[in-house]
């Protein structure tokens, strides 16, 4: 049985504070194969890596993320001492040493991501499977195909392996996204044998992750990635 892919969630969240370039250079340390971050629009135009729609939970700002101009974003802490990372510094420092899945969180983050990824192909020697594009929201994934259809996309579900096969289809994608609560043995050959990968999300316990390497999965997402 092949093992699956060990990717960090948000970096290496269990270690050091999510979405930071600190918890990106933790998480390759740890040797994983893929890391996984969110990204947001800011006010300005530029993506940053953030996860929640607001800043208060891990910031000392307030309100709505995509209100504010990255300058302004730049000037706030993240749990007192880190700072919001644009997704072009998060790439430099990942720099080909591993796959970066980034999720679309935000509104009108397609187009953007497309070109930040686009210049890395073009420019810094990525290559296209470098990159999974993923995210909850059809519409974005739909711009994504629509602009790029090359582009390896990923459907993230927590309700349903049947629709995000459905949805998977529209839009030729790449694998879905499960949450592994979601997931058997058998919907997980059935999306294999269907064409799609299973990247599963978000498994730290050992027994959960014993469970996934046995059903098979082709990735797993952890905030613990050296458990994988």
């Amino acid at each position: 049985m092949k093992k699956p892919l060990k990717m960090g969630h948000r970096g290496a969240k269990a270690y050091v504070i999510e979405n930071t370039i600190e918890s990106i250079e933790k998480a390759l340390e740890l040797g994983v194969d893929g890391i996984e971050v969110d990204v947001h629009k800011c006010a300005s135009g530029e993506l940053v890596v953030f996860h929640d729609f607001t800043l208060d939970r891990m910031t000392n700002g307030s309100g709505e993320l995509g209100k504010y101009s990255l300058s302004e974003l730049k000037a706030l802490k993240v749990k007192q001492q880190f700072s919001i990372p644009t997704l072009e510094e998060v790439l430099a420092v990942v720099d080909k040493k591993c796959v970066m899945n980034i999720e679309l969180k935000g509104r009108d983050t397609a187009s953007r991501v497309c070109k930040v990824i686009t210049n890395f192909i073009e420019e810094k020697g990525w290559k296209n499977e470098d990159f999974i594009i993923s995210s909850f929201q059809h519409h974005e994934l739909e711009d994504v195909y629509n602009i790029n259809p090359n582009f390896r996309l990923g459907v993230l579900t927590k309700a349903s392996v049947t629709d995000a096969l459905e949805f998977a289809q529209t839009i030729n994608a790449y694998a879905i996204h499960p949450n592994y609560a979601l997931l058997s043995k058998g919907n997980v050959k059935l999306a294999q044998h269907e064409g799609y990968k299973v990247i599963t999300w978000t498994v730290n316990d050992d027994e959960s992750i014993k469970r996934m390497i046995s059903y098979g999965v082709d990735a797993i997402i952890s905030d613990n990635p050296d458990r994988l």
